[in-house]
């Protein structure tokens, strides 16, 4: 159906005068002085309010972008500028919380305090100008961006009540500005994972000596010999989730060869698991330069570029890499002041930076706030106890960050858009240097798939590691698998390295990183690079990449046997990998179910109402689904390891252990745990699971959601409740999780069957007709066929802006 509010837009050409100053001569600018940029695109506007761009150059294709994003997402743009400013204080207000969506929680004078000191370094205009910056077309594509940007808001008012009284949001955006953003959208799971630890950094003191508090006996390891003692004590799961390697932020991607598929040639189900509010949000367009550059699917708000999506050749998706992009250094301390020893036996003095802030006040006024930060040359000071990177009077903590050297990014996505098949991807990728933290799973008309952690990753070798690894350091990489370097060999032996190969130096080359191209089927579901899938292994790499011969979690077990068991009846069709993202089997249901084993748990704690329920359930998360919030609060409560299975993880079979559910007292007590939190919360044991599962992002209507808790269940449709915005009053209202859903498939004639969800929809005005539409139909279980074509752009096309200027 068409949306009911159609529209037909021409907007109005402006011509900016060139940047010449006393000239008398308007057709000719001064010597000295540039002229400004001119752009012209198109914007065709397809059902669900989503964009196609179409122009002759770059920068106009970014104009294009900005004004498009600017359309659906101005508050959330808006904010990304702000942010990039480091003036969210000024504001906004120093002490409210800012929540990007992802991994930083921090107050707004915590985020300005860092921002401001990488203005007063100029960090970005540095890299802009250095071999680790961008490329001149990235360069005009952003600096287009800002500038349709700066064109919609000239244009148009604000209707959006999250910020329409918002005065400081003025058409004066700058490329600067945005680049800033991207910077930051890098440092996301790596420096922005410490900010507060970077901001609130300071040298010991009696009150606080910086020493953890973890109530563990045993004092911080001094010794190779105490480590082991020290990690079986540490909670690994806290840990992990402190250094942003355990959360929900994550994905599913699956791409299926010619020799598994029905057409011959490659299909694509990519789903990342991403804020439903917050920073970093998705939206749909497409972007033509034609007879060049023709590439569509999602970009998070901010990026001009396809970040997942597809061309004629090639689809890919991306999920979250377990790879770690910084390593912290620990230097030793002379005194518990900023003094440390080098390796030279020279003292140095970590230098104390001071930043001034300005704070708005609750009266109105804004006043100026100065913070600190301590930096060595490898990077920030942390002051983290709880992670065992105290400034302790014997040593400190700094972290050097991979994803902090380089603005390839935009680059790097910008070239993935012209691949030419799965291999070409990966070449342009690994020439880009500039993936942060994902993993990338492509499929191509050839019929090849691609699984590949080409990321960016330091240059840390297990030798090098195992070779410079102080004991608290030792402890961190036992637990968490990070390497703890020796400060003070930072300049030497404890460097990064460098091979020949990489973009730049500090990072792993091609030839050290996972990888495999296949003709079956490839998938990755957030666990490491070891399993793409259920024969392939790949080993031998450094483990700061991830583990190997390690367990997976139910989700990749869920998100692997959908493929193996459709290929056990037959190859898979575009319409059964499709259907695998509603499928919403629950896999940990499944295993535990296995000899009834999940009953006698449950009889054991005398509940027969919600026994009787749990053993009727249909073991899915659909909408129409009895039982899934039992089963969903029983997986968050229960042991792990001996405790909760009785056949072990086996390396030998990965997909297929831990089983056996064991029925012990620790177990049943799980159970019961459950079932009391059930019924605390006031929720029938017999309700269906969407009438307690809605959408819960700014502005949605209570739709029942299908799908649920990932990892620990094993749904593949993995969705949370973190912090949501709307339907707070339901049982779980979903803000996180799956989001720009894509299924691409390269049929047999030749074309291309692109099926996409964007689950919270394009635009975030809640009184557009495409603030919800797609989560309604991500309700129904539906897809949107995306206007890919030009004939299918002009058959959906609900209106037309041209843009000069």
């Amino acid at each position: 159906m068409r949306s009911p509010r159609l529209f037909s837009v021409l907007a109005a050409c402006l011509v900016v005068p060139a940047l010449a100053a006393g000239t008398a001569d308007a057709g000719r600018a001064a010597p000295d002085v540039v002229a400004a940029p001119s752009y012209d695109a198109t914007v065709k506007i397809t059902e669900h309010g989503i964009p196609h761009i179409s122009a002759s150059d770059w920068g106009s294709l970014g104009y294009g972008s900005g004004y498009a994003t600017a359309r659906s997402s101005i508050c959330n743009l808006a904010d990304t500028v702000l942010t990039g400013r480091g003036q969210r204080s000024k504001y906004l207000g120093g002490s409210a919380r800012y929540l990007d969506g992802v991994s930083l929680d921090a107050s707004n004078l915590q985020v300005d305090a860092f921002v401001t000191d990488l203005h007063n370094r100029k960090v970005v205009e540095t890299l802009l100008a250095s071999p680790a910056g961008p490329s001149a077309r990235a360069r005009a594509m952003v600096t287009g961006y800002t500038a349709g940007i700066n064109r919609w808001l000239r244009d148009n008012e604000i209707t959006d009540p999250a910020c329409r009284d918002a005065a400081w949001i003025q058409p004066n955006a700058t490329e600067i500005d945005l680049w800033y953003g991207v910077y930051m959208a890098n440092l996301i799971a790596s420096s922005g994972v410490f900010l507060k630890e970077i901001v609130e950094a300071d040298p010991p003191t009696l009150q606080e000596p910086g020493l953890p508090d973890l109530g563990i006996d045993l004092p911080l390891p001094t010794t190779k010999d105490e480590v082991a003692a020290y990690a079986a004590k540490v909670d690994k799961q806290a840990l992990l989730e402190s250094l942003g390697q355990d959360s929900d932020f994550g994905s599913n991607a699956t791409a299926i060869g010619g020799d598994a598929s029905s057409t011959g040639r490659g299909m694509l189900l990519g789903n990342p698991h991403f804020p439903w509010v917050g920073r970093y949000k998705f939206t749909q367009q497409h972007l033509t330069i034609p007879g060049q550059y023709d590439v569509a699917g999602g970009s998070l708000i901010g990026s001009p570029v396809i970040n997942i999506g597809w061309n004629k050749d090639v689809a890919w998706s991306h999920t979250v890499s377990t790879a770690f992009r910084f390593t912290p250094y620990e230097f030793f301390t002379v005194g518990p002041g900023p003094l440390y020893l080098s390796a030279q036996g020279l003292l140095k003095k970590a230098e104390r930076r001071y930043v001034d802030v300005e704070v708005r006040q609750p009266n109105g006024s804004v006043t100026t706030v100065r913070e600190d930060l301590w930096r060595v040359p490898q990077g920030y000071v942390i002051d983290s106890p709880s992670q065992f990177m105290g400034w302790s009077p014997l040593s400190f903590w700094a972290i050097r960050d991979a994803n902090a050297e380089h603005l390839r990014t935009i680059d790097s996505f910008l070239s993935m858009g012209e691949a030419t098949s799965s291999r070409d991807l990966l070449a342009r990728q690994d020439a880009g240097g500039g993936i942060p933290w994902v993993n990338t799973t492509a499929a191509d008309r050839g019929g090849e798939v691609l699984y590949a952690d080409h990321s960016v990753v330091p240059h840390v070798t297990n030798a090098m590691a195992t070779t410079c690894m102080t004991p608290v350091g030792l402890l961190l990489r036992t637990v968490a698998g990070l390497p703890g370097l020796n400060g003070l060999l930072a300049d030497g032996a404890c460097k990064w390295g460098t091979d020949t190969d990489a973009q730049r130096p500090g990072i792993l080359g091609p030839a050290k990183l996972p990888a495999v191209v296949r003709r079956d089927w490839v998938m990755n579901a957030n666990d490491s690079y070891w399993t793409p899938n259920d024969k392939v292994r790949l080993e031998g790499y450094a483990s700061i990449i991830g583990c190997e011969k390690c367990e997976r979690t139910m989700r990749t077990r869920m998100v692997s046997q959908y493929v193996i068991d459709r290929l056990a009846v037959g190859k898979e069709t575009p319409e059964t990998l499709r259907g695998h993202e509603y499928e919403n089997r629950v896999r940990a249901a499944e295993v535990m179910r296995e000899g009834g084993k999940l009953d006698d748990v449950c009889a054991g704690t005398g509940e027969t109402q919600a026994c009787a329920v749990l053993h009727a359930w249909d073991g899915r998360s659909d909408i129409g689904s009895v039982g899934t919030h039992l089963f969903e609060a029983f997986v968050e409560r229960a042991p792990t390891g001996t405790t909760l299975w009785s056949v072990p993880f086996d390396a030998k079979d990965p997909l297929n252990t831990p089983r056996g559910l064991r029925t012990g007292p620790e177990v049943v007590k799980a159970m019961q745990a459950a079932i009391d939190a059930v019924r605390a919360a006031g929720v029938s044991f017999d309700a269906t699971w969407g009438s307690l599962q809605v959408a819960g992002d700014r502005g949605a209507p209570a739709y029942p959601l299908g799908g649920g808790n990932g990892d620990l269940a094993g749904n593949a449709n993995a969705v949370a409740s973190r912090n949501p915005a709307a339907n707070t009053d339901r049982y779980k209202p979903v803000s996180y999780g799956s989001s720009h859903i894509q299924a691409v498939a390269y049929l047999a004639d030749g074309s291309v069957d692109a099926r996409t969800i964007l689950t919270y929809s394009q635009d975030e005005d809640p009184a557009s007709p495409w603030s919800a539409d797609q989560t309604l139909l991500y309700s129904q279980e539906k897809w949107v066929r995306f206007a890919w074509t030009p004939a299918q752009i002009d058959a959906d096309l609900v209106g037309t802006i041209n843009l000069s200027e």
